[in-house]
């Protein structure tokens, strides 16, 4: 199929999508209720919303005690690192070896520590599926991970990493930054794959923008693959992301992300 063909597809798609809005259950049960059965359940969330965590830590003990979650993969977690050798009582530094949890790790254990000892107190493994750093300089000048997506996401994907750097990166590293983001979303796709169980349930865990149907990980699972999108939102924030269901949280604090940045 051709590009061109596939971004028409693309686009009537986001627009059958608009078209009909998405529920946003404001308990538990109802969610489970609007987002299984599926094999494949992408969960999303802002990562300084503490709820959004909450979320996931619940999700992973409901499908636990129901026997349906086959495994649990986080964005915050290098691929190749997982608890499969780990015992369900071990102690958490013992886990955080086993994923590389360092104290120089980019992700805050207090925040995301509670999702994953849920999962291995429940026997449940834990997987890495993010691009591992040794791996990210060859992504940024793989110049075919440009035609892995239709034409519209790839320059969707330049102007969010343009945005998100407040205008501060030089126009010639919005490429390769854009071909990082693509190789995480394709490395996160490709482990949540591989750990699909017949009549079970992979939890992956990243940000929303990540999980989002028109941009993230699903462009990257098999055609015809099922699967399910929650996009948890704190307030405003994420509103027009697409995806299956929605989660609703509080709104956070207004804060200046880029005077922050600038003054970095």
């Amino acid at each position: 199929m051709n590009r061109s063909l596939v971004a028409a597809l693309f686009a009537a798609l986001a627009l059958t999508a608009c078209a009909h809005r998405p529920p946003a259950p404001t308990s538990l049960p109802a969610l489970l209720e609007h987002a299984l059965p599926t094999p494949l359940l992408l969960v999303g969330e802002q990562h300084d919303a503490p709820e959004h965590q909450q979320l996931q830590r619940q999700l992973v003990q409901a499908l636990a005690e129901r026997g349906q979650l086959a495994a649990v993969v986080m964005e915050m977690i290098e691929a190749g690192r997982d608890t499969r050798g780990v015992a369900r009582d071990a102690d958490e530094a013992a886990v955080r070896h086993a994923l590389g949890w360092d104290d120089k790790h980019n992700w805050p254990w207090p925040t995301y520590g509670p999702v994953v000892m849920a999962a291995v107190r429940a026997g449940v493994p834990v997987f890495g599926g993010n691009l591992p750093r040794s791996r990210m300089r060859e992504a940024m000048g793989d110049a075919t991970l440009d035609t892995r997506v239709p034409a519209p996401v790839l320059e969707q994907q330049r102007e969010a990493i343009r945005t998100s750097h407040c205008d501060l990166l030089p126009a010639t590293q919005l490429a390769p930054m854009a071909r990082i983001q693509l190789a995480r979303d394709r490395a996160m796709a490709q482990e949540a794959m591989a750990q699909l169980a017949p009549g079970r349930t992979v939890l992956l865990i990243a940000g929303n923008g990540h999980v989002r149907s028109d941009l993230g990980v699903p462009l990257h699972l098999p055609p015809g693959q099922a699967h399910r999108v929650l996009v948890a939102r704190a307030g405003a924030a994420g509103a027009a992301l697409p995806a299956h269901v929605y989660w609703d949280t509080p709104a956070l604090p207004e804060r200046d992300h880029c005077a922050e940045l600038r003054e970095r």
